[in-house]
């Protein structure tokens, strides 16, 4: 990684490594943290930010979970984001806001001060270079997504990410791309860190929020997009064995983006290359920044 020379930290923008906090932090010791991913592109119009709106307004959501007040406004965050990324002078870049449970109490329940952030980064492809073209072969991880009623899967928690970790360090040790959890009904749920879909007969067939999934934006972008194409899209519960029937399979989210899954569990999914369906949802959604596809829904928030 390449760190860049600012930071938006409680406030102001400051040196990236001025951007402390002490190790008694809430946060460390419990991960009372809650955060959103979100990427800036390139396009003929200047840079802008997929989605902004929508994916602080879930920063939002998710701390309303927790019960964290977060100590500025939804205009601010925005605001912070676009300023990051003006005064880091990036092009395309990924945005890391993050708020959490300062310094000031040890309990579980202690009442700390909010501390937020506002990071900018280059970034490039999550899964790997080549990922998105070539696909990425992926393993179902003997790690199970947390029960209903358990911890909230939709909320995007810092704590909640454990269980990413464990999924996608168990793959990466038996040299896979990546892991795919089941639900604790032993339904397919998601990857480590990305949302599902597989493809049936030119259909798109994806888990639903009750499969412990974090309802990901650029899951919902997919959607969206494949409908008003259309593409056909049917969320419903979907055994593991499916992810070895398919026609085609991918992994979305920000950071992955669109990742074409060529085998699973060393069993290729169709062909063992990318499909045309994936290739046509990969188009319509890089379309969006390269102007090729009409942005009807006001995804791009211009800096």
């Amino acid at each position: 990684m390449q760190f860049p020379e600012k930071i938006w930290h409680n406030g102001a923008v400051k040196p990236w490594a001025d951007a402390t906090t002490h190790v008694m932090a809430h946060a460390i010791h419990y991960g009372s943290s809650v955060f959103e991913g979100i990427r800036a592109y390139e396009t003929p119009k200047g840079t802008a930010i997929f989605r902004l709106d929508d994916h602080n307004r879930r920063l939002f959501q998710s701390a309303k979970i927790y019960d964290i007040q977060i100590p500025y406004t939804l205009a601010e965050i925005n605001a912070a984001c676009k300023e990051i990324v003006r005064v880091n002078g990036l092009r395309s870049a990924y945005l890391r806001p993050v708020v959490f449970r300062g310094y000031g109490g040890i309990g579980i329940a202690a009442e700390t001060p909010i501390d937020v952030a506002v990071a900018a980064m280059a970034f490039g492809r999550y899964l790997g270079e080549g990922a998105t073209e070539n696909g990425i072969d992926a393993c179902v991880s003997s790690w199970q997504r947390f029960a209903p009623n358990t911890l909230p899967a939709g909320a995007k928690a810092g704590g909640n990410y454990l269980s990413g970790q464990l999924v996608t360090r168990e793959a990466r040790r038996h040299g896979y791309g990546e892991g795919i959890a089941l639900a604790s009904t032993g339904l397919l749920s998601e990857g480590a860190g990305e949302n599902l879909f597989l493809v049936f007969d030119g259909e798109l067939h994806t888990p639903p929020a009750s499969a412990s999934i974090l309802s990901g934006i650029t899951r919902n972008s997919i959607i969206q997009l494949a409908r008003d194409n259309g593409i056909n899209v049917i969320e419903r519960d979907l055994p593991r064995e499916y992810l070895y029937l398919c026609d085609e399979l991918m992994m979305c989210g920000t950071a992955a983006e669109i990742t074409p899954l060529r085998s699973v569990d060393g069993k290729p999914v169709g062909d063992g290359k990318p499909g045309a369906v994936t290739q046509r949802v990969q188009q319509l959604f890089f379309g969006l920044f390269d102007g090729s596809t009409e942005d009807r829904h006001g995804w791009l928030d211009y800096i």
